[in-house]
């Protein structure tokens, strides 16, 4: 069912095997949703048990490159060191 929605992951974290063997494994920690009936891009952040959620802390808008840049140098906890 077509919800007029789109999410894509924005941030993750990267990190190599703990043993040295395999794959790093990659952990997205944030995405931006896009609502087309509004125009709307909102942030949603990842919680522990892998779900995403609203970002409360910045008003969604329909400025995507305005969230991005909030999240790249925003210093808000969600992309803290993984830029």
């Amino acid at each position: 069912m077509d919800q007029g929605c789109t999410a894509r992951p924005l941030r993750a974290r990267v990190r190599p095997p703990w043993d040295g063997v395999g794959e790093h494994t990659r952990f997205p920690i944030a995405r931006l949703r896009f609502t087309r009936s509004t125009g709307i891009w909102t942030i949603y952040w990842r919680d522990r048990h892998l779900k995403f959620h609203e970002c409360k802390r910045k008003r969604p808008g329909k400025n995507d490159q305005a969230l991005l840049h909030h999240i790249e140098t925003g210093g808000d906890p969600i992309s803290w060191g993984f830029s």
